[in-house]
């Protein structure tokens, strides 16, 4: 474990990282923009990655872990009310889509969509995708299960490829709100 200093250090370096990485993806994640986000010398982020790969695996960690956690949190608010189906719908977009899809559009929506395929070109996140990914399903799994559409594993991954099927459609489309194709589909298939 490194000092209280370095910990904290290391740990900015990532929020911006993950930062950047929500705003502007991959390409938005270099050592120099990482470093000036986080108001720190540039050789800080060499110090504490050995790579930008490591940065990158950082940033994609801390702002999945980030987005789970958030889902989870208004899942457990939810808990208390009675189970209201759209609510939960709604919820099962922002983790496919990303809670900013609520009102940023086809951008935010485009913007999440760059990211997973990006990550897809990134062989050294496949361990970590790989891991979200049973992470995710569990989530939505449970939310399922709470609006009383309980999914098996196939049938969970199925109605994730209809969902991603819809958006990429609405993408090519350049439709200015993805998300209603995506909570329609969803809709029709629960």
């Amino acid at each position: 474990m490194g000092t209280a200093k370095g910990e904290r250090r290391r740990h900015e370096l990532v929020t911006a990282a993950a930062a950047l990485l929500r705003s502007g993806g991959f390409d938005a994640v270099r050592h120099r923009a990482v470093a000036e986000r986080a108001g720190l010398p540039l050789a800080s982020t060499t110090y504490y990655f050995a790579s930008l790969d490591d940065l990158v695996t950082a940033a994609v960690d801390r702002t999945s872990r980030d987005e789970l956690a958030e889902g989870r949190q208004q899942l457990d608010a939810l808990a208390a009310a009675p189970v209201d189906t759209p609510a939960l719908v709604e919820l099962v977009l922002d983790q496919l889509l990303g809670p900013e899809s609520r009102d940023g559009g086809l951008d935010a929506v485009l913007l999440r969509y760059e990211r997973l395929v990006g990550a897809g070109r990134r062989p050294f996140l496949a361990p970590l995708m790989r891991e979200l990914r049973g992470d995710l399903d569990a989530l939505l799994a449970e939310i399922l299960l709470r609006c009383g559409h309980p999914l098996d594993t196939v049938a969970l991954r199925d109605l994730v490829s209809l969902v991603d099927g819809a958006v990429i459609s609405a993408l090519i489309e350049a439709d200015p709100d993805p998300r209603v194709a995506a909570r329609e589909v969803l809709m029709r298939a629960l």
